[in-house]
């Protein structure tokens, strides 16, 4: 049976109505090349990696705030309109969300303004694969209307902010239709294509306060640059447009550069016959994949500020398996991994200039990465023979030596981490100023889900591919591991696996962790075969009881006492608070995968469950990184994370569409 509600669009929307608290979620669209546009709904920034055109000169990095605001005011007859939202301090916002009827992203982001008897239309898109931004404003009232609109610049990385001062370069070169400038001087210039009239007033606007950066205790305030004015006239029957490119000015004209985003946008969409919440989360999700300039796929780990990392390039990959047609984005983004394997593990960061630590945890995930890709495509082809299958060979030699940094088999098979300063080993590993806050040293279970069946995995891919030395070798592998798992893992006062267990079994240092955390989920999830059927129930029955909230899946039991549901504070005090009792909506997901798997709950209740998690978000069509372990469940992290996204996804399409069922 067809879902009724399939006719509903992958896009969502707002209804504002002067209402501030409406006003706070946040959007974000993307380009595909690394540049992206996000902003509140009343386009107040409240972090400093907020802007309309946020370039990327080396993607997935280097990204530049160029264009942060477009200040803009409207004179109808003799009353002017400042539709602008802004937070300075001391004084209450700035009052253009009052204009604000609705936002809406259809599939580009819309924002209509009531003024007086007359409405107003703004539109926004980032041009695909450039870092172009073009904004749209049609007028639906009588006669002409005269727009001034003020561009703020702050040209600096988005970790950083920008302060008054007296080396901006005030030289503006003007052309037909045209403005350049070039504030700083080893930046490409900016340039702006308008159908109006430019003013040159070079000045700054100051103390702009960015509240998210104030409650994470960083500094909050920055100063923005304007070069001047344009003026632009619209009417019902003409709209006008503002181009602003870093770089080189785009040859197409403002109307075919919109179409082509718009296109673009609509392309993601998998169609009608798919449930709204599958659709919006397959279009969200390929906002994070980034193409370089020398055609590597990646993903953005999670916007505003966070980069190409390797443990989330290869959990978001099954997602991009769930579709045919994404199946070529899922290769290359195993591609991109696969090129940076250096002795049998991968790095911490993808990205191309860094030479960071290996990554145990990454290295395993691999193995899953790559099944979730070979399930779905063809065993034989040159990708899987002649650059998948080599080098997770290589990687499964180095990980099942007995003697190694960082990672190594133990004399059972099961797979160990640990002396490591400075980097994570696992997931839940936080880190500040480069010393561990958290660890979890020893032998992990999901590790072990990974490991065991990783290692089946490769053993099935070499058989199919003639290498029958190999299968054998990996099959004992991961028929040994397993062994060893189910002796060891499981706690029969908790009536849930052990988090971590001690590498040596039977010796006097012998030790288990019996703590209340996800990663049992986590494992059932990857290896059910770890598990028989009463202990996979008894594992949901936990996690439904003391570990899943609305917004996510706690990372730490309540019952515990170094439980902490709340991650605030400077930065050595969220890395402390980051895995100890925070809910992370990606494991929500996970969760549901394996309720659906083991039918231990309606599907109703689990649709619900990915529909309230999706609505809460702070960022329309997205998920964020965490929230808090008990309510309000305040959102924290970034608030668009890849792999939230992709596991939404995957659970989404896991739950069967129809009739309900007990």
């Amino acid at each position: 049976m067809k879902d009724a509600r399939a006719s509903v669009p992958p896009w969502q929307g707002v209804e504002v109505n002067g209402d501030f608290d409406r006003c706070e979620r946040e959007w974000l669209l993307t380009n595909g090349a690394g540049a992206y546009a996000m902003s509140t709904v009343a386009l107040m920034h409240t972090r400093r990696e907020h802007g309309l055109l946020v370039a990327s000169l080396e993607p997935p990095n280097e990204r530049l705030v160029v264009l942060s605001h477009a200040e803009t005011s409207v004179n109808v007859g003799s009353r002017r309109h400042r539709l602008s939202t802004h937070r300075f301090p001391g004084v209450a916002p700035t009052p253009g969300y009052r204009s604000l009827v609705r936002y809406d992203q259809d599939p580009l982001p819309r924002w209509t303004y009531r003024l007086g008897k007359h409405t107003l239309e703004r539109t926004l898109a980032l041009v695909p694969g450039r870092n172009v931004v073009v904004i749209r404003f049609a007028w639906f009232g009588k006669g002409e209307v005269q727009l001034c609109l003020m561009p703020l610049l702050s040209m600096r990385p988005i970790s950083g902010l920008l302060h008054e001062h007296g080396a901006m370069v005030q030289r503006v070169t003007l052309r037909p239709g045209a403005v350049e400038v070039q504030p700083v001087r080893n930046l490409p210039p900016v340039q702006f294509r308008h159908d109006g009239v430019f003013m040159g007033s070079p000045d700054w606007w100051r103390r702009f306060e960015y509240s998210e950066d104030q409650a994470q205790h960083r500094e909050h305030e920055e100063d923005l640059w304007t070069p001047g004015t344009f003026e632009l006239g619209v009417s019902a029957d003409k709209p006008c447009y503002l181009v602003a490119a870093l770089g080189e000015a785009p040859r197409e004209s403002a109307p075919q550069l919109l179409a082509q985003a718009e296109e673009a946008l609509r392309q993601l969409d998998p169609g009608p016959e798919f449930a709204p919440l599958v659709r919006r989360s397959r279009v969200s999700a390929r906002s994070f994949v980034v193409r370089s300039d020398r055609d590597e796929a990646f993903v953005v780990a999670g916007y505003p500020d966070l980069s190409a990392a390797s443990r989330d390039q290869l959990v978001t990959i099954a997602g991009f398996t769930q579709f045919d047609r994404d199946l070529p984005t899922a290769r290359d983004l195993l591609r991109t991994c696969l090129r940076r394997v250096r002795g049998g593990l991968l790095p911490l960061n993808l990205r191309v200039t860094d030479r960071t630590h290996p990554c145990p945890d990454a290295s395993l995930w691999l193995f899953e990465a790559a099944r979730q890709y070979v399930e779905r495509a063809d065993v034989q082809s040159e990708f899987v023979v002649r650059e998948l299958f080599p080098r997770l060979r290589r990687v499964y030699l180095r990980l099942r030596r007995t003697s190694a940094p960082w990672v190594w088999t133990t004399t059972e098979g099961l797979m160990a981490t640990g002396a490591a300063d400075g980097f994570p080993l696992t997931w839940m590993d936080a880190f500040h100023s480069g010393h561990a806050v958290t660890a979890r040293a020893g032998v992990a279970v999901e590790h072990q889900a990974l490991w065991i069946r990783g290692t089946s995995f490769l053993s099935e891919l070499a058989r199919a591919l003639g290498q029958h030395r190999l299968a054998e070798r990996a099959s004992e592998t991961s028929a040994r591991a397993l062994a060893a798992f189910r002796e060891r893992f499981w706690c029969n006062e908790t009536e849930y696996p052990f988090d971590c267990i001690s590498p040596a079994g039977d010796t006097a240092d012998a030790w288990a962790d019996p703590t209340v955390r996800p990663n049992a989920l986590i494992a059932l999830s990857i290896a059910p075969e770890c598990f028989e059927e009463w202990q996979a129930r008894a594992i949901l029955s936990r996690v439904r009881q003391e570990l899943l909230a609305p917004t996510g899946v706690r990372t730490l039991s309540p019952a515990d006492a170094h439980y902490q549901s709340v991650c605030e504070g400077d930065g050595a005090a969220r890395a402390a608070a980051l895995h100890q009792g925070t809910a992370w909506p990606h494991l929500l997901g996970v969760y549901v995968r394996c309720a659906a798997r083991y039918d231990t709950a309606s599907t109703g209740e689990l649709r619900k469950l990915l529909e309230g998690a999706a609505e809460r978000s702070p960022a329309l069509g997205y998920l964020n990184q965490l929230s808090d372990g008990e309510a309000p469940h305040h959102p924290r992290g970034c608030p668009a994370q890849a792999w939230s996204l992709t596991e939404l996804l995957r659970a989404a399409l896991a739950i069967p569409v129809g009739e309900d069922s007990g």
